[in-house]
């Protein structure tokens, strides 16, 4: 079934549409962007989803102020981008320093509070409430964009014929080279952090901490560490998140709330603690909200509970979960 659903995909987007198809579903240019916004989208719910993924679904640290440190990056690239003139700069510094805040948070906040869900529910949307005031009190309402490097500037011609005219020209497709560069981060975000938690000596100290954790440190090691690692690990993928999502976007106040609840739904939808579950879960989310807003505006956000609700009559434990 997969193999057909791909292969359907694959030929509405390199074929040349008959015209009962465009009098069906629209233009192909329409399609195709919609699809391409779907995947860059997905990147970058994936590259949010992913730090939530270790803090939440792996740790099951109750984190709901994952949000705040999503903006809080973003905010923090944009001073440093803005003020030294280097969006890479920014990008670095603001991985950093939420890494830094993250392993404070783990510290200070969750190490107190391991296991006790409802503390950490509470405590973690109090810190939510209290950042967004400070940054809305620092940065204000205003809406804040990045300028990306050059290099990054610009669109691309995809190997894609949206229209073959009379003369016999071919009209290829044209998209933005920067929501490409967002979509292969996430991919190299995502295999990173698989064959991290997969294939190297941490990744396993980290899943047999969660496991057994009186065990792992009976072995000698120092289990606080890993955790604070992980922690800060995911706090830094939210403030890179911020950045990157903040370029291709714009970072204003709310966002948080809105990524926050695209975390959780990814995980939900793609199963706790599994990196590929949260890829599947935001490429599920990404797709049904971008091809909503295009044509069915009216019921677009409905898509994305919806497949919620599926997933969670059907397998409650999400696609990859265990």
């Amino acid at each position: 079934m997969a193999l057909v659903a791909a292969a359907i995909l694959l030929w509405l987007v390199f074929a040349v549409w008959p015209d009962w198809l465009i009098d069906a579903i629209g233009r192909k240019k329409t399609f195709v962007t919609t699809l391409f916004n779907g995947l860059t989208l997905a990147g970058l719910y994936f590259l949010v989803a992913s730090g939530f993924t270790l803090i939440f679904g792996l740790m099951r640290n109750v984190n709901l102020a994952h949000g705040s440190l999503y903006l809080l990056g973003g905010y923090i690239g944009y001073e440093v981008s803005t003020r030294s003139g280097s969006w890479i700069l920014g990008v670095v510094v603001a991985f950093v320093a939420l890494a830094v805040i993250g392993a404070v948070l783990q510290v200070v906040v969750f190490r107190r509070m391991q296991g006790d869900d409802l503390r950490q529910t509470l405590v973690t949307i109090g810190i939510s409430i209290i950042a967004a005031d400070l940054m809305l009190a620092a940065w204000g309402g205003t809406t804040y964009q990045f300028t990306p490097p050059d290099a990054l500037f610009g669109a691309v011609e995809l190997p894609i014929i949206s229209v073959v005219k009379a003369s016999g020209a071919m009209v290829m497709i044209k998209y933005p080279f920067y929501r490409l560069f967002v979509l292969g981060i996430a991919i190299v975000v995502g295999v990173g952090l698989w064959i991290l938690l997969n294939r190297t000596r941490i990744g396993m100290m980290i899943r047999a901490g969660v496991d057994d954790r009186e065990m792992l440190a009976a072995t000698g090691v120092n289990v606080d560490l890993v955790f604070v690692l992980v922690f800060a690990i995911g706090a830094g993928l939210a403030g890179l998140a911020g950045v990157i999502g903040g370029t291709a976007l714009s970072i204003a106040p709310g966002e948080d709330v809105r990524y926050l609840l695209a975390s959780l739904v990814v995980v939900i939808v793609g199963g706790m603690g599994s990196i590929s579950g949260a890829a599947i879960g935001a490429l599920l989310i990404g797709l049904a909200e971008q091809f909503g807003l295009a044509y069915f505006p009216t019921y677009g956000v409905v898509l994305t509970f919806l497949i919620m609700i599926v997933v969670l009559a059907v397998r409650p434990q999400g696609i990859m979960g265990k």
